[in-house]
């Protein structure tokens, strides 16, 4: 650990030296350390209360119990609410906050149930509401909250213990329901209700349904809530789910199977649901069944699928399915026999099939119920097209359908996935193929006016009108500026810069390039507005629509224009406001900040947003929207201040291909220009837009911290990495030895002192450069690729697709299949050249990784270990990709600590990395005492 000078001091007797400043008594910062993990909040949920008068937000460190907060925009504090879960919220009137409270971190009842927080925005009482499985808000009435307590009464006849055939409670029967005057704090009660219960969004209404232990009680039931009675629409046995209820409060469908005597003339294994619909001051009407008009032959409603209607009301949309046949297993002679059958004209490889097929089981298929047209039923999803959007929010006489079944087997090593586009007609089901191939899906206009979509091959954005016999229309044909990503340095076809939607009434479709918005209107492409002026590209500022109404779908021209702006050079950013009359933008604020999470009340305009940098936390702020005087509204890491920090940089090189790159550079906060220090390398892609990001300490499942091991006393390099397609490698070590060489030359890093670390595709970069060079002391290289041979032929086994396409057409950039290029592969894969290596090499790689095969690192440990060159490989065991627990990850960043500290600060070695955990060991010791 390094002193730091101290000035105006003396020496007192007895051996003590006591540093005394003319002010008060000075106090030493202290390092960061792993125990701090449990001082360090985190910021979680955030919002405006709708008039705009007060703030919530949940404070908590990743492993420990939240605090609610509850703030004035001024600052001044309301109130708190500690063990607040992250769901807390305003009542649509502004009065109140609701959350859940949970029991604590450390309680020795896990199960404990929940309980329900009413807070008073006035008086800054906190109401205590124990034993709460769930609660819920109308949208638009703060007069009223619902809650469902816990069920605690039938825990015996629930547990692994009860006789299902003698118990007399059923193990889904409901539980007592609440509803609660928030005004007046009077309430009624109903016995039984299930967890499907809501609000019509006026809040007049209140629909549950309600499970009784022996049946007879079952239903569904709206209940006024200026009276409290209880009115059934419709009952009888059986369970009711899915309730939805539109967006003007006057009707409510739902699914039932109580009408499950179809279930027996179908043969089927699972109940038959049908949908009803019902005025929410009438008896429900059955819709459909099975066998209802309008359906497939042998199709039935689908208990997965989701409700919803339309804007209007005029339209109800429900999920069908195929019926599934009977389950003949029982009939089968002689013992069962569980084998995958892989055949090689599969759409999908078996693996991807066992993996998605409980999700294909429960696939659900869109029809619609024409309310206005005697409940017709049109068919519109099939399983050739199974994923519709109906057009205007369910109003629209057209749907669009992205459909990849036909380029199934390309998705193994093609990327972006294939897709034809279809519109399908809502009053008829009729399908018109628009789009064969494209491979970015297509959109319809909010007024169902267009189709849009990407095209990467040709770098622009297309527009067609829904009018049959129409042809695509090039929306990028007279904007100067490339519209694609021009940092794209993969095989496949370039992202594009994206889109910020429409103008209303599908006036103008809305398009980024590198700095600027543009409006295009397609029947006018030619005459492209310039929504910023060109200001962007002229001062490098990146300038990115804010839509601060988030129940809009359009953008009304008429409005100023909220722009989030971002100085590529500098990494400055803030809030210009704009018009899209095409008018210079004007500045609001601009700091040598990151600026992120900007809303705005939804009766206000008050503002609420973050900023952060290295060293300031991602506090909230207020505004107005001029930004005249900004107000900071938490602070949610005092004890900061007691921590040595880092601060950051940017820096620039020379790459060996002669392209000039950017990094950043992380320094200990006292640094000191004649001292020297170790040098700690991290890197994945490209993160220099990261300069003032804020690394506040907290264990990560993978990689370092900066700000951690700046504060221990290490220089920390983050460096950019350009590709040249088939050589990811080479061109990762031409890209980021140059800076470190150069930053090695610095008189203050100590060249024999560099380490480097970095995760999956930065593990498989470190593995490759270590064979390349002897510069680094230490590397640890987490979840590397080592053979890129083995890896091709290999799956996923988080999704069980095959690793083909990531390396022909995405990250691994070879460029082609093994059989085209099978030098690249072998050239770039480390194992290959692990005899070269003379680095201490530790990696980090689970046995249950679904994104790299754990054998990837077993491959590279083992050729170490034959080779006798030193090298650990970290398990945690049945953890995937990185560890996901919470002191699963602290053992990690101590590890990964002590490994670099070993052997770049000259620690004594910890004894699992001195002389590892033999197996009989394990679980007993962790090996990190040094004695």
């Amino acid at each position: 650990m390094r002193t730091v000078s101290l000035r105006t001091c003396w020496t007192l007797a007895l051996g003590l030296l006591l540093a005394v400043c003319s002010g008060p008594l000075a106090t030493a910062q202290q390092a960061l350390d792993h125990d701090d993990y449990a001082i360090w909040n985190q910021m979680h949920t955030q919002a405006l209360a709708p008039d705009g008068e007060s703030v919530l937000y949940v404070l908590g460190p990743e492993h420990g119990d939240d605090t609610l907060r509850v703030a004035q925009p001024d600052g001044t504090h309301l109130l708190d609410v500690p063990r607040s879960t992250h769901d807390a919220q305003f009542t649509a009137n502004s009065q109140h906050v609701i959350t859940r409270i949970v029991p604590p971190t450390d309680a020795e009842d896990d199960d404990a149930p929940d309980s329900l927080a009413v807070a008073s925005i006035d008086t800054g009482e906190v109401e205590r509401i124990p034993d709460i499985a769930s609660f819920r808000l109308p949208e638009e009435s703060g007069d009223w909250i619902a809650y469902r307590h816990a069920d605690t009464t039938n825990a015996d006849n629930t547990s692994e213990n009860a006789d299902p055939d003698t118990s007399d409670t059923r193990a889904d029967a409901g539980s007592t329901l609440v509803l609660r005057s928030l005004e007046s704090g009077e309430e009624r009660t109903y016995e039984h209700a299930t967890d499907e219960y809501a609000f019509s969004p006026d809040g007049a209404w209140l629909v549950f349904a309600r499970a009784t232990p022996d049946s007879t009680g079952d239903g569904v039931f709206a209940v006024p809530t200026q009276t409290g009675d209880v009115r059934p629409l419709l009952t009888g046995p059986g369970s009711y789910t899915n309730l939805t209820i539109d967006e003007d409060s006057e009707q409510v469908a739902f699914l039932t199977n109580r009408d499950d005597v179809e279930s027996e003339a179908i043969e089927a294994d699972a109940p038959a649901h049908t949908l009803y619909r019902a005025a929410l001051a009438e008896d429900a009407e059955r819709i459909a069944g099975w066998q209802a008009d309008g359906l497939p032959d042998n199709w039935w409603v689908s208990e997965h699928g989701s409700l919803s209607f339309s804007d209007d009301g005029t339209r109800l949309f429900f999920g069908t399915a195929p019926q599934p046949a009977p389950d003949t297993t029982a009939t089968l002679v002689g013992e069962p026999v569980q084998v995958d059958i892989w055949h090689w004209q599969d759409e999908r490889p078996q693996s991807v099939q066992l993996n998605d097929r409980e999700e294909e089981l429960q696939r659900s298929y869109q029809a619609v119920v024409h309310l206005n047209d005697d409940n017709r039923i049109v068919q519109l999803a099939t399983e050739d097209r199974p994923n519709v959007d109906v057009g205007n929010n369910g109003n629209a006489d057209l749907a669009v359908a992205n459909t990849s079944r036909p380029y199934q087997q390309e998705m193994s090593w093609d990327f972006p996935s294939y897709h034809d586009v279809y519109l399908v007609d809502v009053n008829t089901g009729a399908a018109r193929q628009v789009q064969e191939q494209v491979q970015y899906p297509a959109s319809l206009s909010p007024e169902a006016e267009y189709l849009t979509w990407w095209d990467g091959t040709a770098e622009t954005w297309w527009a067609q009108s829904v009018e049959a016999g129409s042809t695509p229309i090039d929306l990028g044909q007279a904007i100067n500026a490339p519209l694609y990503n021009e940092d794209h340095d993969r095989p496949y076809p370039p992202f594009p810069y994206g889109s910020a939607g429409w103008l209303t009434e599908d006036e103008a479709f809305l398009i980024y390039d590198r700095f600027d918005a543009w409006a295009v209107d397609p029947s006018s492409p030619e005459n492209p507005t310039n929504l910023t002026g060109g200001l962007g590209r002229a001062e490098s500022m990146q300038f990115r629509i804010q839509q601060l109404d988030d129940e809009a779908d359009t953008l009304d021209p008429d409005a100023p224009l909220m722009l989030h702006a971002f100085n590529t050079e500098t990494k400055a950013s803030g809030y210009y406001e704009g018009a899209v009359d095409g008018a210079p933008p004007t500045e609001l604020i601009m700091m040598d900040r990151r600026f992120s999470g900007l809303t705005q009340a939804a009766d206000s305009d008050r503002l609420l947003y973050q900023r952060e940098d290295v060293s300031e936390f991602p506090d909230l702020w207020t505004a107005t929207p001029d930004f005249d005087a900004p107000v900071q509204i938490s602070t949610a890491n005092p004890q900061q201040s007691n921590y040595r920090w880092s601060t950051a940089e940017l820096t620039s090189w020379t790459a060996l291909h002669g392209e000039t790159l950017d990094g950043i550079i992380y320094k200990p906060d006292d640094f000191d220009a004649d001292a020297t220090y170790p040098l700690m390398v991290y890197f994945y892609e490209r993160n220099s837009d990261n300069l003032h990001n804020h690394w506040a300490p907290a264990p990560h499942r993978s990689i370092i911290n900066p700000t951690f091991y700046a504060s221990r006393g290490y220089v920390v390099f983050v460096p950019d990495i350009v590709y040249e397609e088939g050589y990811p490698g080479e061109s990762a070590y031409n890209s980021i030895m140059p800076g470190v060489t150069e930053l090695a030359d610095a008189p203050f890093i100590d060249r024999d002192r560099i380490g480097v670390q970095g995760h999956s595709w930065g593990g498989y970069q470190i593995a490759y450069m270590i064979t390349r060079t002897d510069l680094f002391a230490a590397a640890e290289a987490g979840a590397p690729v080592s053979n890129m041979t083995s890896a091709y032929g290999g799956i996923r086994q988080r999704t069980g697709r095959s690793r083909m396409f990531q390396y022909e057409q995405t990250q691994s950039r070879i460029g082609g299949s093994l059989w085209e290029y099978p030098t690249r592969y072998w050239e770039n894969s480390p194992l290959f050249y692990a005899d070269r290596i003379d680095t201490p090499l530790m990696m980090m790689h689970n046995d249950e990784d679904g994104a790299v095969p754990f054998e990837q690192g077993v491959e590279m440990f083992m050729a170490m270990r034959r080779l006798g060159k030193p090298a650990w490989l970290i398990n945690y065991n049945g953890q995937p990709h990185w560890p996901t627990e919470y002191h699963l990850k602290v053992d990690w960043q101590r590890r990964m600590q002590q490994f670099f500290d070993h052997y770049l600060m000259n620690a004594d070695a910890p004894p699992w990395l001195d002389e590892g955990i033999p197996a009989t060991e394990k679980g007993r010791t962790l090996g990190y005492e040094v004695e």
